[in-house]
């Protein structure tokens, strides 16, 4: 029976056909607005256009429509029909809805960050971006005021939008998508959006980088923890990425609103500026009183002018375009931001703040702690994330050990949660390797007291009497390093009085604090038994406590990364030299010995 045929066009061709009509519409509209902003005319298709973009069914018409309504908007912010004085009434209340219409718009791009489409949420991050620097420039040269100017509250949305994450206002959803907003939305930032933001602007321009973290520290100190949850995690995946921060005023040089590039004006002079001018001009009039030869080394050498410092007035008394080219102001805006965030993510269950304080640990000491303006002041969230232990514990020793070599943080009890790793599961973690680089970096310093550095090597030398091959053989060049650099240790392995019983150790292995262990009465007997080890590797290692000390250290990385699966392989590729005995000639064989009743030879 043949087909029926029909004269009615298919589903497809409809579809198909109402999205021709759609983009065409939009194409309208477009030049409508344009040609009505030119001439002055009504701009009420504005909204209908808005319309058509919120209700928009398919991506590409949703595409079609921002980026429509995003070059109405520059059209019309360029015309300064947004900033400057208002002429009469009626321009006011236009004003004021065109602005509704751009905060709708706004609204929706920020909705679209979490677009189940790629590509619509990379270009609503180009579109408000774009927008920032329009309106920027806009109020910059239609302003009364005498300095350039960045739209705040343009970038407040932009900063609510990925730190928040609103879900997305697009009408055309899929049924899993609906399912999903009814259990409950991801507010957390897409990895895409979030590369994007930091790589194309975050981590590049200046003034983005500034105005993020002033208005980030303010977003997360207005909404508490338990109405947005979400806010510390996005906060923490944006900043751990940071991987530029000037270092001297000079780097002050990307700006994405290219008015704040321009040079500022000088600070007005505080009181206590003039006072310290007078005192270095009654200084220097003291100096010419005296001879000649001494002011050659009174005067300092002179600064190259690469390193001269900018702008060094007291941050609270600087406008914002004198802030965005200093460096005391970046570093503060920076400090204010990690200080409002750290606390935040200690709210969490224990595991998930585990997971973010190890995050955190892993950039601290290189990404945060040279930027901020007293490191000092990240001390007690750092001491509580010792207790952790673990990685977690050892990375945050280590960022404690920065801030008190470098900082001069007085922390007396660093060694004994220190030496409170010693456990008899450090040696079979993953981690020890990690471990044991920082545990020589604690211990490297020449003016430690014996007694500690003794209690370490006795400790982890008890340790290795059940620990697997791979520790040992990290842990003997260690404590050959450790004696080479302390040689008040070296009694500890020439100690020979002929002892007995269980008084023989005088070591206090249960003893907390490691100056009080009597580490240094004991000897390291415990690695004098792996002369005996049944792995070759390490019974040969160990025979080194036998020879003279001539070897100034062992490089720690050529033993830190063995396991069983390495020395395995070391064991397998090793050439034989002489090749073992592994069977005797008959003739070889005593008639007596009783081999006959067992094997059978031929």
């Amino acid at each position: 029976m043949p087909a029926r045929q029909t004269s009615l066009p298919s589903s497809s061709k409809k579809r198909k056909t109402r999205e021709d009509d759609t983009v065409r519409t939009i194409q309208d509209f477009e030049k409508q607005l344009t040609a009505a902003v030119s001439s002055g005319s009504s701009l009420n298709p504005l909204a209908d256009l808005l319309d058509i973009a919120l209700e928009a069914e398919s991506a590409a018409q949703v595409s079609k429509a921002i980026y429509a309504l995003y070059r109405v908007f520059v059209v019309i912010i360029t015309r300064g029909l947004l900033s400057g004085p208002d002429a009469s009434e009626e321009a006011k209340a236009v004003r004021t809805w065109l602005l509704d219409r751009l905060h709708a718009f706004v609204d929706l791009l920020s909705g679209l960050l979490k677009d189940e489409e790629p590509s619509l949420k990379i270009s609503a991050l180009d579109i408000l971006f774009s927008l920032q620097k329009h309106l920027s420039s806009a109020l910059t040269h239609t302003g009364d005021a005498k300095q350039p100017q960045f739209h705040a509250s343009h970038f407040r949305k932009i900063i609510t939008a990925l730190l928040l994450c609103p879900p997305s206002k697009r009408a055309a959803r899929s049924k899993k998508r609906k399912t999903d907003e009814d259990e409950g939305t991801d507010h957390n930032l897409d990895t895409d959006v979030r590369d994007h933001f930091v790589n194309t602007w975050f981590s590049v321009h200046d003034d983005i980088r500034w105005f993020f973290l002033r208005d980030s520290a303010i977003l997360i100190s207005k909404h508490p923890h338990s109405e947005a949850p979400q806010l510390p995690g996005n906060l923490l995946s944006i900043l751990e990425r940071l991987t530029t921060f000037p270092t001297k005023a000079s780097e002050l040089n990307s700006w994405w609103v290219e008015e704040l590039g321009t040079k500022p004006p000088k600070p007005k002079r505080s009181a206590d500026d003039d006072e310290d001018e007078d005192e270095a001009a009654q200084g220097s009039g003291d100096a010419d009183e005296e001879d000649d030869w001494r002011k050659f080394f009174d005067d300092p050498p002179a600064k190259p002018a690469e390193e001269k410092k900018g702008i060094t007035a007291r941050v609270h008394t600087l406008t914002i375009h004198q802030s965005l080219h200093s460096l005391a102001a970046h570093k503060a805006v920076f400090t204010r931001a990690w200080l409002a965030l750290l606390p935040q993510l200690s709210l969490y269950s224990l595991e998930r703040t585990k997971a973010y304080s190890l995050r955190v640990l892993n950039v601290l000491h290189r990404g945060v702690i040279p930027h901020l303006t007293r490191p000092i002041l990240i001390m007690d969230w750092v001491s509580s994330s010792v207790d952790h232990g673990g990685t977690v514990g050892l990375l945050a020793l280590n960022a404690l050990f920065t801030l008190m070599k470098e900082y001069n943080l007085d922390y007396p009890s660093f060694y004994t949660r220190l030496y409170a790793f010693l456990d008899r599961d450090v040696l079979h973690l993953k981690h020890r390797a990690r471990f044991f680089r920082l545990t020589e970096l604690f211990l490297s310093s020449t003016h430690l007291p014996a007694t500690i550095v003794a209690s370490f090597v006795k400790r982890l030398s008890r340790l290795s009497l059940n620990a697997p091959p791979a520790a040992v053989v990290m842990l003997i060049p260690f404590t050959y390093n450790m004696l080479r650099r302390h040689p008040a240790l070296m009694a500890m392995i020439h100690r020979n009085e002929e002892l007995a019983g269980a008084d023989c150790d005088g070591f206090d292995a249960h003893e907390a604090n490691p100056t009080l262990t009597n580490a240094l009465e004991s000897s390291l007997w415990e690695l004098y038994s792996h002369r005996q080890h049944y792995h070759a590797a390490v019974s040969t290692l160990a025979k080194i406590f036998e020879e003279a000390f001539t070897r100034p250290s062992y490089a720690m990385e050529d033993f830190l990364d063995h396991t069983y699966g390495t020395l395995f392989e070391t064991e397998v590729k090793r050439k034989i030299r002489k090749e073992p005995a592994t069977a005797l000639e008959l003739s070889q064989v005593p008639e007596s010995d009783g081999l006959e009743e067992m094997w059978t030879f031929r």
